[in-house]
């Protein structure tokens, strides 16, 4: 049966109408990870509907035996979580996002550098690949993608273009989202800010989540 002029416009009008239906979906669905807003340093950030967020993700004190000193940061890349070595052989869990394939990196690092809502600067080589992107976006503002902290990872005094920073996308916290950089909750990024000095020690495997089997919930 051939199809007619009128048949092909509203068939086309019937895809427009199931895609702008789609990006509704999305939208309301972005929404429903976030449960109001907060106010930190004179900037407002949406704050994270944790009901809406797999428990496994959630902020966790969990055994954790490491040769590692107290005080150091631990990234699993593989399971998806930054341990923060704490004493008595436990560690605060985090989940995080990690680097999409062909964007991950392991080693050792240093925090060099803290920021309280720091400005975005894309690297170059994500300019190359998305040149729609602005040359900098101010710290505090709504699409900056660092959220409200960021701490930058050195080795041998240099910037090796890394980060431990928030997030826009709490949706996008145990999966392979980012460009190489750490990424997590608003909440947790904050928490773990004030945890860390400058110097601490920061080490990103493959995987080591074996070495901490059990958790329980942390207030």
């Amino acid at each position: 049966m051939g199809l007619s002029r009128r048949g092909v416009v509203l068939g086309g009008l019937a895809l427009v109408a199931v895609g702008a239906t789609g990006n509704i979906v999305q939208a309301a669905t972005a929404k429903s990870f976030f449960a109001g807003t907060a106010i930190d340093n004179n900037f407002v950030y949406r704050k994270t509907n944790f009901a809406k967020i797999d428990k496994r993700w959630h902020r966790q004190i969990v055994k954790y035996f490491s040769s590692e000193p107290v005080g150091t940061v631990v990234v699993d890349t593989r399971h998806h979580f930054l341990y923060l070595i704490m004493e008595n052989k436990t560690a605060i869990r985090y989940g995080v996002g990690v680097g999409k394939e062909g964007f991950k990196w392991y080693g050792r690092a240093t925090i060099d550098r803290r920021a309280l809502w720091p400005q975005w600067v894309p690297p170059p080589e994500m300019r190359k690949r998305r040149p729609d992107l602005p040359d900098m976006i101010a710290g505090g503002a709504s699409n900056n993608p660092l959220g409200p902290r960021a701490l930058y990872l050195y080795r041998d005094g240099a910037d090796i273009g890394y980060r431990l920073h928030g997030t826009l996308e709490p949706w996008s916290i145990g999966t392979d989202a980012s460009s190489g950089c750490i990424r997590m909750f608003p909440e947790d990024i904050i928490d773990l800010y004030q945890r860390c000095p400058i110097g601490t020690a920061v080490e990103v495997l493959p995987h080591i989540a074996d070495q901490a089997p059990a958790s329980t919930s942390v207030e």
